[in-house]
């Protein structure tokens, strides 16, 4: 176990952020069981690695040794437990299995009786008898694969043992290699223009391309885990071991990221151990006929989202969910992961309150045992590739999020800059372009802790979602089915395709160390998200991507697809996401200007709807000769083309009355605009 960082008996944390000095004591205690549990079990495991093998043990797994699979499952409170499927002609009470050991169940099945019936791909399930006499069927809480009957809509488990395995030969790709994350957040479902389910074969074919022309280095995939409401998102998972097998076959997504590792691209799974389905007949819930993965009576239910929580203080929970993260890493080659729900898992109101006071990150209603295996999790995730990535999807900015384990913290790489967003759709719906505060534009990008790494986006698939808006379509509004044909002429479409490219390049160059997109937002998309239910007639019309509206040519989508590529280019080359905090050179209110730097790079923001200053005076951090690199005005990304690139900038010094000497550059200060400027050299 690594040794912990107490600096003059403090906390490495408090060290480094005295505003933790007060509530020491208990960042102390949530660290203390912290290494206690650790150390429980590293005694009876050895590691947090070697405790993560639950997956190999549970479910099926075939004996050399004794010629046959074994078939194991925890059900401490059940009466009776049996194995049927279509091995045994769905023989429900045929083969029960043995009560064990700690509430272990289990049963062999021998080559020589079963070798010809019990198959890869044979379906199965268990029929429980609860502790409180229900008899129900369930399926495999460590099945690999789930599968719908698509007559009665119900799963089964899938014994999933190819003759052939996955050959992941040559595959040692490592996520640090691609640099600041630029990541591309997508759904396989709705990746495709047809109006139908997409498969993992489709979006490695057809979708990996696109990613890698755009220059994103990452993908975070959503819905990976099997659920069977596809309306859910992914979010209400029944079958944590499963990939959805809507989308095709376990081989098929282990392609899909060996691929995309081929191409340069990490995979990064969105993860959902914040909640459950509530289903009985798919999922964890009443397993055993009691709370067995959750809190007990309504306490294991999630009041807001209609699923159940886990039991974070059970140690078998841990050993369940910790299990899943290492078959995801071992069995798959993701790169990382995104936790999703964080805030509900650390509080016992699940992050419905107003965080005003520090007293909440402190008190009774912190959910420890909810911290606690968020900081386990991280030690596996890094002791199993210290390069992995582990991203929190945390509203609530809880203190130590992302600090290591060993000052304190709970061991995330990134959390997710969430408020970036919510401030963006905030600005847009309250107010009027030209009461727009370049203070408060400038402070939402900029208040992190420098040593809290932030993931910035304007827009992620929460906004896309039906009930929700899209930047573009806050924008443009009815406008995006009229007139984006790039004959036509319409004000508000001008003014929405000018404020989307900005909007997302003083994100990306301000708002954090790496930068997220969801997929088909970067062109502005014009169709919400609304997944085939009763109240659209099960239509997938909303369920899809239309790419064809940025690649015909004829529309105004691509100039914002050709804006966001080049954008995209500019930060990679020029490492903006790495350079650490812009920095400021000029608030001017009046014209509702904002310049800053990154190295030699100079950004110019006039967000003002009519201000134009020719000879516009802008300070410079390093004097020298200048020329335009980049402008969203540019005629290629659908603007007025009113600045010269081929022009050059020379910068001249200005003493003021104190004696101090600043270097300023005289330009054209485009209204609605964005340039940037780089310096040459000698």
């Amino acid at each position: 176990m690594a040794e912990e960082n107490i600096v003059y008996g403090h906390l490495g944390m408090v060290e480094k952020d005295p505003w933790l000095l007060p509530d020491e004591a208990e960042l102390m205690d949530r660290y203390d069981l912290y290494r206690q549990r650790l150390a429980e079990i590293e005694a009876g495991s050895g590691s947090i690695v070697d405790f993560a093998n639950g997956y190999k043990y549970y479910g099926f797994n075939y004996s050399y040794e004794d010629k046959g699979w074994w078939f194991r499952e925890w059900l401490p409170a059940a009466r009776e437990v049996y194995l049927f499927g279509d091995f045994n002609d769905w023989n429900k009470k045929e083969i029960l299995l043995e009560r064990t050991y700690n509430g272990n169940w289990e049963v062999f099945f021998p080559d020589s009786e079963f070798g010809n019936r019990l198959v890869h791909g044979s379906e199965v399930k268990l029929l429980v008898n609860g502790c409180d006499g229900s008899w129900l069927e369930r399926i495999p809480s460590y099945i690999r694969r789930a599968v719908e009957d698509p007559a009665t809509h119900n799963y089964n488990g899938q014994l999933w043992a190819p003759e052939k395995e996955f050959d992941w030969t040559g595959d040692s790709f490592d996520i640090r290699t691609v640099g600041s994350l630029l990541i591309y957040e997508c759904h396989m479902g709705m990746a495709q223009e047809e109006a139908k389910v997409g498969t993992y074969n489709e979006f490695t074919e057809k979708i990996l391309p696109r990613i890698k022309e755009e220059g994103y280095n990452a993908i975070q995939l959503m819905a990976i885990a099997e659920h069977p409401y596809y309306g859910s998102f992914g979010y209400h998972v029944s079958n944590f071991f499963a990939p959805s097998s809507r989308f095709g076959t376990p081989e098929e997504l282990k392609n899909l990221i060996k691929t995309a590792h081929c191409m340069g691209i990490a995979v990064i799974m969105d993860i959902v151990h914040s909640h459950f389905v509530k289903n009985i007949n798919e999922g964890l819930n009443k397993f055993d006929g009691s709370d067995i993965y959750s809190p007990p009576k309504e306490k294991g239910d999630h009041p807001h989202w209609d699923s159940k929580l886990f039991d974070y203080s059970k140690g078998q929970v841990q050993h369940f969910l910790l299990s899943n993260i290492k078959y995801w890493m071992e069995e798959f080659h993701f790169d990382g992961f995104r936790f999703d729900g964080v805030t509900s898992m650390i509080y016992n109101h699940h992050g419905y309150t107003e965080f005003d006071d520090r007293k909440k990150f402190f008190d009774d209603t912190v959910n420890r045992d909810g911290l606690l295996y968020l900081t386990l999790a991280n030690k596996l995730i890094h002791s199993i590739k210290p390069e992995a990535v582990t991203i929190a999807e945390d509203v609530s900015g809880m203190p130590g999020m992302c600090f290591t384990i060993e000052d304190g913290g709970v061991g995330f790489d990134y959390r997710l800059g969430m408020a970036i967003a919510d401030f963006w759709i905030k600005l847009l719906k309250d107010q009027h372009d030209e009461n727009w505060d370049i203070w408060d534009m400038w402070n939402i990008m900029t208040n992190r802790l420098p040593y809290v790494k932030t993931i910035a986006y304007c827009e992620s698939h929460d906004q896309a979602l039906v009930g929700d808006k899209t930047l573009a379509f806050r924008l443009m509004d009815k406008d995006m089915y009229f007139n984006m044909n790039r004959a036509s002429k319409s004000i508000v479409v001008d003014r929405g395709i000018a404020l989307h490219k900005m909007i997302r390049l003083f994100t990306i160059s301000l708002g954090g160390q790496a930068y997220l997109n969801f997929m088909g937002n970067e062109f502005g998309h014009p169709e919400w998200i609304d997944f085939p239910r009763a109240g659209n007639k099960w239509s997938y019309n909303h369920a899809r991507r239309q790419w064809s509206l940025a690649d015909n040519g004829f529309l105004r989508y691509s100039y914002l697809a050709e804006f966001d590529k080049a954008m995209v280019a500019l930060v990679k080359k020029y490492n903006v996401l790495g350079s650490g905090y812009g920095w400021n050179l000029q608030m001017d209110e009046k014209n509702q200007t904002i310049v800053f730097s990154h190295n030699d790079l100079l950004f110019v923001f006039n967000w003002s709807p009519t201000n134009s200053i020719p000879d516009y005076a802008t300070e410079v951090r390093y004097p020298g000769r200048y020329r335009i690199i980049l402008s969203t005005d540019e005629k290629r990304f659908g603007g007025a083309d009113r600045l010269d690139k081929k022009a050059r900038f020379f910068t001249y010094p200005h003493t003021f009355p104190d004696g101090t000497v600043k270097n300023y550059m005289q330009i054209y200060n485009v209204n609605r605009c964005a340039t940037v400027y780089k310096k040459l050299a000698k």
